[in-house]
């Protein structure tokens, strides 16, 4: 016969993935015990708690129902209006540079996001499909190459 968690530890399970903290789950399910973060830390040990968490967790997921393609979306109008830039012109209209209108902060943590997501930032023993960029300065350059 499989073991199945009691009533009290369900309602762990359910603080513990509403909080991401196992001392407060404890007293949320009505757990009392002198030593909290010890008695948290078996809880979250055991097989059965952790099976619980996994599969009510997947069932969050599922019940989202968010398609990749959309948050991909999301991630990259994030990325364009963080990172977006305005021209600098002097007083005569020439123009003298770019600068940043925004914090870039959440758009560089949206492209990170989106790399991760497509596997950039994945290294494996596979030659990568990219050639390393050569420095060219007047110190190295020849007659032939100019």
């Amino acid at each position: 016969m499989m073991k199945q968690l009691t009533k009290q530890q369900k309602q762990f399970v359910l603080e513990y993935i509403r909080t991401l903290d196992g001392e407060q789950a404890l007293k949320l399910a009505g757990y009392k015990t002198k030593n909290s973060r010890q008695f948290a830390a078996e809880l979250l040990s055991k097989d059965l708690i952790i099976s619980e968490i996994k599969k009510q967790l997947k069932s969050q997921i599922n019940t989202l129902c968010i398609q990749k393609g959309y948050v991909i979306q999301k991630l990259l109008q994030i990325a364009e209006f963080s990172l977006e830039e305005e021209d600098i012109l002097d007083k005569e209209g020439n123009y003298t540079g770019k600068k940043k209108l925004r914090d870039s902060g959440a758009g560089l943590k949206a492209l990170e996001a989106i790399c991760k997501y497509l596997g950039f930032s994945n290294i494996t023993g596979e030659e990568n499909n990219y050639q390393e960029a050569k420095i060219i300065t007047i110190a190295n350059l020849d007659d032939k190459k100019i």
